[in-house]
């Protein structure tokens, strides 16, 4: 168990929750890949994720959200971190995410998911369209489970 999200008793009401991952895989040559996804309905670049269904925890509802937005089977590492913003709608979301790597499967466009794109570390800032993902992405590398991946 690598812990869970706990929500404050007095968030608010309307409070979305979502949950997500930060997908890695190791090449051939043995550098680190991660996966970035491009949702064309809102022209941007980020990390899979997705709201929680009803009694999901967090981490339930991170690898499932993965597997259905990238068609991939994935393990949990580590708990990453959470982002906070306010959603397009106008109502707060929180997103939890954690640190995966890749257990088997194929990427599929779909409804939520146009493009992936396996990045080495060095690119994958620059390519995020959102701040917070970028500084999420921040404490990934320096996560003992990538840093001597990426040496």
């Amino acid at each position: 168990m690598t812990g869970e999200l706990i929500i404050p008793h007095d968030a608010p009401s309307d409070l979305t929750r979502a949950a997500g991952g930060v997908v890695i895989r190791r090449t051939a040559s043995g550098d680190v890949e991660v996966a970035c996804i491009y949702r064309e309905a809102r022209g941007d670049w980020t990390f899979p994720k997705g709201k929680l269904d009803e009694g999901e925890t967090f981490e339930q509802g991170a690898l499932r959200e993965v597997e259905e937005e990238i068609n991939h089977r994935c393990a949990i590492a580590r708990f990453i971190g959470a982002t906070n913003y306010t959603h397009r709608k106008g109502r707060p979301k929180i997103v939890a995410y954690y640190l995966m790597t890749v257990i088997s499967g194929n990427f599929v466009s779909n409804s939520e998911v146009d493009e992936l794109v396996w990045l080495p570390l060095g690119e994958v800032r620059e390519h995020l369209t959102w701040e917070r993902d970028q500084e999420l992405f921040d404490l990934v590398v320096v996560m003992p489970e990538v840093q001597p991946l990426a040496s």
